[in-house]
């Protein structure tokens, strides 16, 4: 009998490696298919549920941004003044280094007696005062104070809270912890997104509208962008 078989294969008795049947390759192909679908999912909803309430967020804001000029907000300014002990202003006779925070026993008494925090923010030192920006989210605030009286000013603007998430929306003034939550955010946005494409491939081939579709959220801003922004 001859050792040859219908796939092209030899009998195991034969001395060759039995080449594997076309219903075994499929299912070797389902598998593998499987597996990444299954990986794809898990990837695209763990990064989904991360991003949420954040794109949630960036989307609102997006829309607030955008209508800037339309939404009216009238700030709230509300001015201090005060005067510095005299103990407390002989720490400020001498000039430091350029930038320098305000010493923690002046910036405590500044917080207690005009409700600005100014502990380890830069000063900008001079020989008539020291100005402390305080720059904020929504709000921008700062304090000054006269080296020679002790006589403390200070002026915080409230834009209110649209203003507020609009500023986080831009990453305006609002410290490291944010900046790197944008950064996170973001790459979980893009984990999501790319996610999302490998998700569409696989299941392309019974949605005929998937790439089409695809397409149309490229050119639509495309053209946008070719012909009407100048």
């Amino acid at each position: 009998m001859d050792a040859r078989t219908l796939d092209g294969g030899t009998k195991p008795d034969g001395g060759a490696t039995q080449a594997p049947s076309r219903p075994a390759v499929a299912r070797g192909n389902k598998k593998a298919r499987m597996w990444w679908l299954k990986q794809l999912h898990t990837w695209h909803w763990v990064s989904a549920a991360i991003s949420l309430v954040g794109m949630l967020l960036f989307a609102i804001t997006g829309i607030t941004l955008n209508h800037a000029s339309t939404i009216s907000a009238e700030p709230k300014v509300t001015q201090g003044s005060a005067t510095l002990p005299a103990p407390l202003l002989a720490q400020l006779k001498t000039t430091p280094a350029e930038g320098a925070p305000l010493p923690d026993a002046v910036a405590d008494d500044v917080e207690a007696r005009v409700a600005l925090a100014a502990h380890g923010k830069p000063g900008e030192w001079s020989e008539e005062e020291v100005y402390v920006a305080l720059p904020g989210p929504g709000r921008d605030a700062w304090v000054s104070i006269d080296r020679a009286t002790g006589a403390i000013t200070s002026e915080h603007t409230d834009r209110g809270w649209i203003s507020y998430f609009n500023d986080l929306h831009k990453g305006r003034n609002s410290g490291d912890a944010w900046f790197w939550f944008i950064d996170v955010f973001a790459l979980a946005c893009v984990v999501f997104t790319i996610t999302g494409l490998f998700l569409l491939q696989l299941h392309a081939r019974h949605r005929p509208s998937t790439w089409p579709l695809v397409g149309l959220g490229l050119v639509i801003p495309l053209v946008i962008a070719i012909l009407f922004i100048h």
